[in-house]
């Protein structure tokens, strides 16, 4: 039963225990069913391992007297578990039995533990034996022909083995291909196989295996490898010494010596052991070194026998070299000492040349210091510096150790720290002189002295010059606004600046708005003489600057910026009557700072490098925008000083126009001087302007709302300004004021005429007219502030409309102004009005496009949601008339009877009532609507009339009621087309028998 179970388990054997079936043992991998065989299937009986996993506790494959450790694994691995392990390097250790070394197995065992790293486990892949390996197995005692009959039984080698159906017959003709396509191949490859020992012989090469096939050299090398790699490693060390105890009790154990000494017989044995290991050891060696001799022996015997040519070339060499010694020291004697001579006495020459030279350099040394004082005396700084630093690398290379001259270094270190301060002070007195002078004075005649400084500065690499500027500068523009406030305070006569005024400031708020405004005009001009000649400097620096950078300015650019310096320089305003002398002043000024220029670019050096070039002129840019923003903070002050108390939203559009233009004009002269926007300025501007839009807006809102309170929405008489003001903006296209013109007085006209059309209108609509044409105005005088604007009007523009709507036809007027009744006439009016204003909204809109920036034209659809409003509310009035009519009609129609005498009197009526009607709104309202509305009021009397005639049973039959209805009809047409513009209508009544 035992041996079917193996049977069945054949393939995976190590994956059961045939054995253990009631136990459901499964194995994870071949070393766990090795050590469960090891541990429940073999005994141990002295040395030996016997294995019990068979039938009967008798293993079928293995010996019954017992085998050692090692052949017991061997036995596991090879007839249990199916699979070939691979063999393991074995450490050395003594056997409990034998003593003699062993190799240890992958598979611990239960008596003793593992001596395997685990870098040496057994896994499935070290499987490396095949089967005919194993059944050729030299270690066996027998050739074990029963290999597979003793298992499987006697007919198992016997039996034939029939061909697979699925595996198809294989013939010749299947490698035809093949065969063709390597035939080159192998014909080649037999060719050099034939020529390639001759080849290598006759080139002195060895024709062995192992030098034509590397692979082969390979493999014996790393057999060689694997027979050393036996030896411990203690013996192949290089430091190996037997004096050395740790070396000498590795190979001679302490323990073995001991117990030979005690007469042991065991460790006897393990020292002869020991003896045959070392001999083993020895013989290992012995055979490597053979080895390696036969495989150089070829090498050997070339050597020997090229050793007599090699002492032939070596006599042939030494005579040579004799030869070529005598033929040097002749060449030596000839051609060589007299030359040497010349050399040595040239040498001399040009020794006492290199004296002379440097006494000469020592006498021009000596004169450093007053030429540095001349050069000081005429400002020529940069030469002064150069002269200290050229001496300075003379000192310290060629004239390095002269004793006379060992103070001059430091003399020379000192005088160069003095002339920086000299230049520092010089630079600030400059500026000062230049920023304070009377602003009258336009010619500046430092400009030769600041070049030379600046020139000095940047030698120096000094750029803290511009920041030392800057401020000079915003002081003095500080101390002219100052002045200016003074002097304009106290200068006005109509303000008492001895009253209790606390502040400057205070005493500046005390001045009207004409006067501010000559102050804040002052101010501008003197602030910008003195940015005029911060942009001067700013030209003559950046002129230096390049110059010192070696940049390659053509000739004609750089007469060009020397001229706009010069320009810049003079910095008033032209006169009347001053061209002449104003050209003569530049013209002298651009020569002089041109020459003073060309002085420094003859020779000069590259003084200022790329990367200190770049940040240089990036900040004298920003000096420039810095300066100017400056300006601005100054201005903005007077402007914040001056507008508390709210002055500034008071005054009227006109006089906040005239400050925006000048804020305006300063901004661009600003904008013009640094090339930059600023927007301290304008955004103190902005806030003004939003605080006078504001003001502006409340002040239109309130009134015309005072005005609609009052409003009786009776007919106006139109003023002739108003006129005037239409026809303007007839003329012209756009929304602005009408310029005064004195003419003869005009009485005022009923209507007002646009474009060939009469507007009847209130009183109320005219101011709103001229309400949108001051917002258009300011727009276009002030064009920051047309999104505000805009906004604002569309405000006015609906509370207009809502206005409007509550007060007639929401009847507001009865309780406001004390009508009795919202007649048609006001409806009427209304009407009209709102049409005007109708008319004037796109070109309002028109205007704000124009002046609206790109991002805010999406702000022009408030114009039309307000002009569909209008129209809204024009028809919403229109439909309120015909209702009045549709009223009447009900009510006449009700009491009327069909019966003689013709026309009724209910007919009589309506024609009456349509009559009056038509009267009052037939001035008001222009034909065509009078024409729209007429058609709806007949539709809507046709309607009543209808429903009349279905009350009274009256049918078109031809009969006397018929006749009667047809009487009065005729009635009603003849009076409808007998009203003016009405005659056009379509009257036909048969709608009203269908």
């Amino acid at each position: 039963m035992a041996t079917d179970e193996l049977r069945r388990v054949a393939t995976v054997a190590w994956k059961r225990c045939a054995l253990c079936v009631k136990n459901d043992l499964t194995f994870k991998s071949p070393r766990e069913f090795c050590r469960h065989l090891r541990e429940y299937h073999c005994s141990k009986e002295g040395g030996s391992f016997v294995c019990r996993y068979g039938m009967n506790n008798v293993c079928p494959s293995l010996p019954v007297e017992g085998v050692s450790d090692k052949d017991y694994e061997d036995h596991v691995a090879r007839d249990h578990v199916c699979i070939e392990i691979a063999p393991f390097k074995p450490l050395s250790q003594n056997s409990d039995s034998s003593g003699s070394s062993r190799s240890s197995t992958p598979v611990p065992t239960h008596s003793e533990p593992s001596v395997v790293q685990d870098q040496y486990k057994w896994t499935v892949y070290h499987s490396k034996v095949n089967l005919p390996a194993a059944l050729n197995d030299p270690r066996l005692v027998k050739r074990e022909s029963d290999f597979f009959t003793k298992t499987w039984g006697e007919a198992f080698d016997k039996s034939d083995i029939h061909p697979s159906p699925h595996l198809p017959e294989i013939t010749r003709d299947h490698f035809m291909r093949y065969i063709r396509k390597i035939s080159r191949r192998h014909k080649t490859h037999v060719k050099n196989n034939e020529t390639l020992p001759v080849a290598s012989a006759d080139a002195g090469k060895s024709c062995l295996p192992v030098d034509l096939f590397p692979a082969l050299a390979a493999r014996q090398t790393d057999k060689s490898r694997v027979e050393l790699d036996q030896i411990p490693k203690t013996f192949l060390s290089p430091s190996f010494s037997l004096e050395n105890p740790d070396t000498f009790n590795d190979v001679f154990p302490w323990a073995q010596i001991e117990a030979t000494r005690h007469g042991d017989e065991g460790p006897k044995q393990s020292s002869k052991l020991l003896q045959e290991k070392m001999s083993h050891y020895l013989d290992i060696v012995e055979v490597q070194i053979a080895k390696q001799i036969s495989y150089r022996s070829e090498a050997f015997f070339h050597a020997m026998t090229s050793h007599d040519e090699l002492q032939e070339y070596m006599t042939k060499t030494c005579a040579a070299i004799k030869h070529l010694r005598d033929r040097i020291h002749h060449l030596d004697s000839v051609l060589v000492r007299g030359p040497l001579t010349i050399m040595k006495l040239t040498k001399t020459r040009s020794n006492y040349a290199k004296l002379y030279n440097k006494l000469k350099l020592m006498a021009t040394i000596h004169q450093t210091q007053p030429t540095i004082q001349m050069l000081l005396s005429t400002n020529e700084f940069v030469g002064a510096l150069d002269l200290i630093t050229t001496t300075q690398e003379v000192l310290s290379q060629e004239l390095a150790g002269i004793h006379s001259f060992r103070h001059l270094g430091s003399q020379l270190a000192e005088l160069e720290k003095v002339i920086d301060k000299m230049m520092q002070a010089d630079f600030v007195k400059y500026a000062t002189a230049d920023l304070n002078r009377p602003l009258e004075d336009r010619q500046n005649s430092s400009v030769e002295k600041l070049v030379a400084i600046v020139f000095g500065m940047l030698r120096q690499h000094k750029y803290n010059f511009i920041d030392v500027y800057r401020e000079e500068a915003c002081t003095a523009m500080k101390a002219a606004v100052k002045q200016t406030v003074v002097e304009a305070v106290s200068t006005a006569d109509d303000i008492n600046v001895e009253g209790a005024v606390g502040s400057l400031a205070d005493q500046m708020r005390l001045l009207n708005f004409p006067q501010w405004m000559e102050l804040l005009n002052e101010i501008f001009e003197n602030l910008t003489v003195i940015l005029r000649r911060v942009k001067a400097f700013h030209d003559v620096i950046s002129e230096v600057i390049n110059v010192a950078a070696g940049r390659d300015v053509h000739h004609t650019q750089h007469r060009k910026v020397v001229e706009n310096g010069a320009q810049h320089i003079q910095d008033g305003r032209p006169q009347e009557g001053e061209d002449t002398n104003d050209e003569e002043e530049q013209e002298e000024s651009s020569t002089v700072l041109s020459r003073s220029i060309s002085l420094h670019d003859e020779d000069a050096d590259i003084m200022v490098a790329e990367p200190e070039y770049v940040k240089a002129m990036n900040n004298l840019k920003d000096f420039l925008c810095q300066t100017c923003e400056h300006a601005h903070d100054r201005c903005v002050k007077v402007i914040v000083a001056r507008a508390k108390d709210g002055f500034l939203e008071k005054i009227g559009s006109n006089d906040f126009v005239t400050l925006a233009s000048a804020i305006e004009r300063f901004a661009s002269e600003c904008e013009h001087i640094c090339g930059r926007k600023s927007m301290s300025l304008r955004g103190s501007l902005q806030s003004q302007a939003n605080r006078f839009v504001n003001r502006f807006h409340e002040e239109r809102k309130q009134k015309l709302s005072n005005i609609l309170d009052i409003e009786r929405w009776k007919q106006a008489d139109v003023p002739e300004e108003f006129q005037d003001l239409v026809d303007h903006i007839s003329a012209t296209g756009k929304l602005s004021p009408a310029k005064k013109v004195d003419t003869e007085k005009r009485s005022a006209s009923s209507t007002l005429r646009v474009g060939g059309e009469e507007y009847t209108v209130v009183g109320t609509v005219l101011i709103l007219l001229k309400i949108i044409v001051e917002y258009c105005q300011c727009v276009e005088d002030i064009p920051t502030i047309t999104p505000d604007m805009l906004t604002r009007l569309v405000d006015i523009l609906k509370t207009f409309n809502s206005r409007t709507c509550q007060l007639v036809l929401g009847a507001g007027a009865l309780q406001l102004v004390g009508l009795k009744t919202i007649t048609t006439k006001n409806l009427a009016l209304a009407s009209r009005c709102l049409q005007l204003i109708a008319f004037y909204i796109p070109m309002a809109k028109a205007h704000f496009e124009i002046r609206l920036p790109a991002k805010q034209l999406n702000m022009l659809k408030y114009f039309d949601q307000v002009l569909k409003d209008y129209k809204d509310h024009i028809s919403e009035i229109s439909n309120k008339l015909v209702a009045i009519m549709g009223g009447m009609f009900e009510l006449q129609l009700s009491k009327w009877e069909v019966k003689a005498p013709m026309p009724s009197a209910c007919f009589r009526g309506v024609c009456k009532q349509i009559g009056k009607f038509h009267e009052a709104i037939n001035e008001l309202l222009p034909e065509q609507q009078v024409q729209d509305l007429f058609m709806s009021i007949n539709l809507a009397f046709k309607q009543h009339l209808k429903q009349q005639l279905a009350k009274l049973g009256v049918s078109n039959d031809n009969g006397p009621k018929h006749g009667l209805v047809m009487a009065d009809l005729a009635f009603y047409t003849g009076a409808m087309k007998s009203l003016a513009g009405l005659g056009s209508l379509d009257y036909n009544m048969e709608s009203l028998w269908t």
